[in-house]
């Protein structure tokens, strides 16, 4: 305004001519209201922002101190004008609202399973494989089951059967060779190597391991058709066996025995002055077995793992308890397959070697092994027995029914499985693992 004053006060006339000062007004204004456009605006009050919105998950800004004397003023005056646009633009996707929390809980603690904005009940959960075999009545595989012909109930609670396959898997095999067998029995394995190998397929993998008083593994999991399996089986063949076992003594004579007759007569003398019996050999199976199931729970677990036992099924002597072993096999999902040798086929031995006497050991501890776990154990005599059992033995384990549900996981407690077919009568026989203990939460 005073600009427009002065230049109002130099248009007036000083030559006396008439309407001078409205001619030169109109010229004059024009560039004036102009030249005021473009000057700044001068500083003034910032405008305050609106309230927030309702649905706004945005913490409000505290209110800023003023400064005190002797301090400038350095606010950005394009920031704050950004600022008050976004306050002043509308919601058009507003965010969910905030979660609010119990009284009774801080944010901090943590959540015991409930989700409040869901309004549901989170369980942690872990999958159980269970393979399963099923057999005719005349021992042969039974294919062509489907998920609805099978019931899966864990400590009596019937399963959801979340995912069922009947495509064959390949194989993870822990191959065990008891090498304190008698030499007689030790040769008959030793001339089916070859069959051994060849009952595998190029997807299958295996290690290999020995035992007798100690355990020793010659080769980790590789190709069973590759040739480092093949060098490993040749050197077992050169691997010489014990001896025939103690002889049998009749409990007055001392000496060999037949039908309850001293073999030799001129061997017979007095007890008082006989040697003592021969003390029985360590056989340490569990802790083979022990080696071997723990090797195979770092495999992938979508193969199906498997312990492969040849020998004649005694343990004595081992480090590892029965329990102990059988706890690591099926926390890791594996099978007990077995082919028995020697003395342990012989059908009546069989029977009676099942007795555990105490401070003895078991005389044949394989049966147990195999029923716990759902594999099976076969008895045979000559080598072309022995290579069929191979063949059978990995065919099953290969291709068995697969069913997989969901439990809650909680403490490592052992759980009880029972596996039913229905839809075919009585005389299919179902092989399959008696529990499992739950892996350790990761």
């Amino acid at each position: 305004m005073q600009r427009l004053r002065r230049l109002f006060y130099l248009s007036k006339p000083k030559f006396g001519l008439p309407g001078a000062p409205a001619i030169m007004l109109s010229i004059l204004l024009p560039l004036c209201l102009a030249a005021v456009a473009q000057q700044p605006l001068p500083e003034g009050p910032q405008p305050q922002p609106s309230a927030p919105h309702p649905l706004s998950t945005a913490p409000a800004k505290p209110a800023e101190q003023a400064p005190s004397s002797g301090e400038a003023s350095s606010a950005d005056t394009s920031s704050a004008g950004d600022a008050a646009a976004e306050q002043e633009a509308p919601l058009s996707n507003p965010p969910p609202m905030q979660r609010v929390l119990p009284s009774n809980r801080t944010a901090n603690e943590p959540s015991s399973g409930y989700d409040e904005t869901a309004g549901v009940m989170r369980v942690t959960v872990s999958a159980v494989p269970v393979p399963v075999t099923v057999k005719d009545a005349n021992g042969h595989l039974f294919p062509g089951l489907t998920k609805e012909n099978f019931s899966i109930y864990e400590d009596g609670v019937k399963q959801k059967i979340s995912f069922f396959t009947s495509d064959p898997f390949p194989v993870s095999a822990a191959v065990i060779i008891n090498v304190g067998m008698p030499e007689i029995a030790l040769h008959k394995i030793k001339q089916t190597l070859g069959a051994l190998v060849g009952s595998f397929s190029q997807f299958d993998e295996i290690s290999v391991y020995t035992y007798a008083s100690t355990v020793k593994r010659h080769q980790d999991f590789v190709s069973a058709l590759g040739d480092t399996t093949t060098q490993t089986l040749a050197h077992i063949e050169q691997v010489e066996g014990g001896a025939a076992g103690p002889p049998v003594f009749n409990p007055m004579t001392v000496g060999p025995t037949v039908n309850g007759r001293v073999f030799d007569q001129g061997t017979q003398r007095n007890i008082d002055t006989a040697p003592p019996p021969q003390a029985i050999p360590p056989s340490v199976l569990n802790d083979a077995i022990l080696q071997a199931g723990t090797d195979l729970g770092r495999r992938e677990r979508a193969r199906r793992r498997v312990v492969f036992v040849l020998s004649d099924g005694r343990e004595r002597g081992s480090r590892a308890s029965y329990k102990d072993t059988l706890r690591v096999l099926l926390t890791n999902n594996v099978s007990v397959y077995g082919v028995e040798n020697d003395v342990a086929a012989i059908p009546v031995y069989n029977k009676l070697s099942k007795i555990r006497l105490p401070g003895q050991g078991y005389n044949n501890i394989l049966p147990k092994y195999a029923s716990a776990t759902g594999g099976e154990i076969f008895t045979e005599f000559t080598a072309r027995a022995l290579e069929a059992a191979y063949g059978t033995a990995m065919e099953q384990a290969r291709s068995q029914y697969t069913l997989v549900y969901y439990t809650a996981a909680t403490a490592s407690n052992y759980r009880k499985i029972e596996v039913r077919v229905s839809g075919y009568g009585p005389s299919l026989k179902v092989y399959a693992r008696d529990g499992y203990y739950p892996a350790p939460q990761r």
